[in-house]
């Protein structure tokens, strides 16, 4: 296993295992984000995100409409699938801008869906692919959500927007209503007796003040109108849950067979070098001194005698490769005593303890014992600990494993060392491995695995 310590987990990129900043890094600001917001950029965008809606979901919304309706109203015909068909593509390449806007003036990044899937060509297949798809039919749900939200996002946010700079700046340009509209200022109230003007330095003060709450409100008011936006985009037009989920099963597999090949050269590999190099030269050692039998019958002894000691070394490199695939201790006992006879061979001290009732399938019992070896071999090999421990119990329906040494830190899953081959492996049966290790130490390494029983 390649070296992982002294490395620094997110090495380059200021951030800690769950990938946030860390501390005393960052830009820091003098102002509060409050006083802040109506200046930054994300606001501008926001607010441009919203005036952007009204326009474009009128658009998609009297096509979505039109082309459907349509579509409907000719189904007594060939001629309406077809048109239905084109409706619901139009819809799709509306979805890819609207994702395309998302992720400018959002910055929500969402995954293309998946595409349309033909088994086999033509005009027909096409229309088939169309109509079958999930991904049409929630980009046509989208033009028809998405209209009157953007017409009630557009009303509220323009309007806050308008009044709160209007009312904040009212001291600048009140002097408008006495020089051109022949009124003291802005009228509050008035009917035929009586009439309330903002005319005066307090009342000026207030408006203004009343208009810098507006301001500082506005865009978080926008903020969380889209919020909304960002759940419509990410829910309708983006990828099914069915669809990542195949995706990452996809991936999944790929990790699966790539580790069941690399296990398997690390297998051929050992007994080609191991044990197979050690039966060869004990073949010719034992054929010489088969030789030697009738001439020198004490150097054929002593020829057996080194024999016997290189079958003693190949039968324990096969006991120790056939440990490093599944022990027999692991099938027999569980993994208490497995996890104890890898400790035993560890080059500092470890405590175990297991607390399980009952055992967990054999997949991800084996999945279990080669995680914690390969940890307490990084421990034995990088660490420079004096002290280590591993702790195994049960939450609900999630096996956990925790390897804690007092080492060095500096563990790392990134730059291809062994605990990144780890984290896949993990992965790959929905497994989670958080490292936790500060440069100086100690090492806290915790893993996640499904618990399933038999």
């Amino acid at each position: 296993m390649a070296t992982e310590y002294g490395q620094g987990y997110g090495h380059g990129l200021g951030l800690h295992e769950h990938g946030l900043p860390e501390h005393g890094g960052g830009r820091r600001h003098r102002l509060p984000a409050g006083l802040r917001a109506p200046f930054e950029a994300r606001s501008w965008r926001e607010f441009g995100y919203v005036l952007l809606s009204l326009p474009i979901s009128i658009m998609l919304f009297v096509y979505a409409i039109t082309m459907v309706s349509l579509g409907a109203g000719l189904l007594v015909t060939f001629l309406g699938i077809p048109v239905l068909a084109a409706g619901l593509v139009g819809c799709r390449g509306f979805g890819a801008l609207e994702r395309v806007r998302a992720r400018a003036l959002l910055d929500l990044e969402v995954a293309d869906p998946e595409p349309l899937r033909m088994r086999r060509r033509g005009f027909m297949a096409w229309m088939g692919a169309v109509l079958k798809s999930g991904t049409s039919w929630r980009a046509l749900l989208y033009a028809v959500l998405h209209f009157p939200w953007a017409v009630f996002s557009f009303v509220v946010a323009l309007n806050v927007w308008v009044y709160g700079w209007a009312l904040l700046t009212y001291p600048l340009w009140f002097w408008v209503f006495p020089m051109w509209a022949g009124r003291d200022g802005l009228q509050i109230y008035g009917d035929e007796t009586h009439s309330f003007y903002l005319d005066n330095p307090f009342e000026i003060t207030v408006t203004a003040l009343v208009g810098l709450l507006f301001t500082l409100a506005t865009p978080w008011i926008v903020r969380a109108l889209t919020t909304v936006d960002r759940l419509l985009v990410h829910g309708l037009l983006g990828p099914s849950k069915l669809a990542t989920r195949v995706v990452e099963l996809e991936s999944d597999r790929g990790v699966v067979v790539d580790t069941a090949a690399a296990d398997l050269r690390r297998i051929e590999r050992d007994l080609h070098d191991g044990a197979q190099a050690r039966l060869v030269a004990l073949a010719m050692d034992l054929g010489l001194a088969k030789e030697k039998l009738a001439e020198d019958p004490q150097a054929a002894a002593r020829m057996v005698d080194e024999a016997h000691g290189e079958v003693k070394t190949a039968l324990q490199e096969l006991r120790d490769l056939a440990r490093g695939i599944h022990p027999a201790v692991l099938t027999d006992r569980g993994l208490d005593a497995a996890l104890s006879a890898v400790a035993s061979r560890c080059t500092v001290p470890v405590e175990v303890q297991v607390d399980l009732t009952e055992r967990p399938v054999p997949a991800i019992e084996g999945i279990a014992y080669f995680t914690v070896s390969e940890l307490l071999q990084n421990i034995s090999k990088h660490s420079r600990a004096t002290w280590a421990a591993v702790d195994v119990w049960r939450v609900e329906n999630r096996l956990m494993l925790q390897v804690v040494d007092n080492g060095i830190g500096g563990a790392a899953t990134s730059g291809g060392s062994g605990l990144s081959g780890l984290t896949e492996r993990l992965d790959a049966v929905d497994g989670v491995l958080v490292v936790d290790s500060p440069v100086g130490g100690p090492t806290r390494v915790t893993a996640e695995l499904p618990w399933r029983t038999v």
